[in-house]
């Protein structure tokens, strides 16, 4: 298949505005007190585990490896070194639906535990979003929403040739919302960037 350079990157620079508008928009529409009650769970809690499954399990891994910086006693579920969940812990999900059967099957598990679940979501009304004691809602396209004619894209465009493929909105937000945190959890704990790097792994 033939195709002209110029416009592919004109296309690119195009998807990558698209995304920035689309960071743009959901900052607008964000729950300030539910990001208030977000970071004070997190740091009135005895642990903290995350959990993610494809693309979202790896932004939940990003976000795990700072709090780690931060000092934060943080597992990924599922790993092998994972310890079991206690009742004074705190888990958050990452899951785009909101009904990522894995994810949401672990999230009933801690909700019979007892612990404190948190799940950032752009489905409030979705089966992790009913189930969590806090959801954060980041509206944002997911791999799920085959419809996008009410999506934050068509706000912007006419078309969808350039919009992010499948969950990428959601994932894209969700590691900015994610690192937003981690910013303001420095602030919390006065921690510098010197300590986060003395925590940060020397055997790669």
């Amino acid at each position: 298949m033939k195709t002209d350079p110029v416009n592919d990157c004109e296309d690119v620079i195009l998807s990558m505005e698209l995304m920035v508008d689309n960071l743009n928009e959901v900052v607008e529409m964000l729950d300030r007190q539910a990001i208030i009650n977000m970071i004070q769970k997190i740091v009135d809690g005895e642990r903290i585990f995350v959990m993610g499954a494809g693309r979202s399990g790896l932004v939940a891994k990003a976000f795990a490896m700072r709090l780690m910086h931060l000092g934060f006693s943080v597992y990924v579920v599922g790993e092998t070194t994972t310890p079991a969940v206690h009742t004074k812990d705190v888990v958050i999900a990452i899951s785009g639906s909101g009904e990522t059967r894995s994810i949401a099957n672990l999230g009933r598990i801690v909700k019979d535990i007892g612990s404190t679940l948190i799940t950032v979501t752009s489905k409030k009304e979705s089966t992790l979003g009913k189930i969590s004691d806090l959801t954060m809602v980041l509206p944002s396209k997911t791999k799920n929403d085959h419809d996008v004619g009410g999506s934050l894209e068509k706000s912007m465009r006419g078309d969808y040739r350039n919009s992010p493929p499948l969950g990428t909105s959601f994932e894209m937000t969700s590691l900015v919302f994610l690192d937003s945190v981690i910013a303001q959890l420095m602030t919390l704990t006065g921690a510098s960037e010197a300590e986060l790097k003395s925590r940060h792994t020397n055997i790669e």
